[in-house]
């Protein structure tokens, strides 16, 4: 069956380093910590055919694991004893991804993957195993379907699904395979209207 791939990304942060742009001098570098994929039909009636969720282990410059901040796991609900249990290295976790998408586009809402591939992978010296060619922003997706640039400025990824009054099970923010779920629902509800085509995300 021919499908798409919905992803989205917990990244390193601390508080207040969005607004420094991660360069204070105790700023972790936004190196991915977290990664959910959703595998979208693009056929019949669109089904979620199989989700994805993967626990990176972060590393500094040197190497290094880096401890979390407790201001990430505030935010994402994802602790250092996560990690420990369930994390992968890096090349390890992007070569999963990489197979769970056979080949196929992968979209996040926004450019996720400078966190999740092109950031990390230059940290830890990694050379991509996904090519930029095979990522997609989903905002163009949500323009081609209608939504005012305005709205989709503001709108995050969490919180699309209420923009759209697209029902779904409960989701938890800041939590990579939810928040790609967010955006999956409403992906697979627009295509459904036909306010967006299969082709779209080839």
């Amino acid at each position: 069956m021919k499908h798409a791939l919905i992803f989205d990304c917990e990244f390193l942060t601390a508080e207040g380093a969005p607004s420094r742009f991660w360069c204070g001098p105790y700023d972790p570098d936004p190196v991915v910590a977290q990664i959910g994929v959703i595998k979208l039909g693009l056929e019949n009636d669109f089904p979620i055919l199989d989700t994805l969720r993967l626990y990176v282990t972060p590393r500094d410059r040197r190497g290094e694991r880096v401890m979390l901040d407790p201001f990430f796991t505030k935010l994402t609900g994802i602790a250092d004893v996560d990690i420990e249990r369930e994390g992968l290295r890096l090349h390890e976790a992007l070569e999963r991804v990489k197979h769970f998408a056979s080949g196929m586009r992968l979209w996040s809402w926004g450019k996720d993957e400078f966190n999740m591939v092109a950031i990390s992978c230059y940290v830890e010296g990694l050379v991509p195993p996904v090519p930029i060619t095979q990522f997609g922003n989903a905002c163009d997706l949500l323009l081609k379907a209608g939504m005012p640039y305005d709205d989709l400025k503001k709108t995050r990824s969490n919180s699309l699904s209420d923009y759209f009054n697209v029902a779904h099970p409960p989701l938890k923010g800041h939590d990579a395979l939810d928040d790609a779920l967010c955006v999956a629902y409403v992906v697979q509800s627009l295509l459904q209207q036909e306010k967006l085509d299969p082709s779209d995300m080839a």
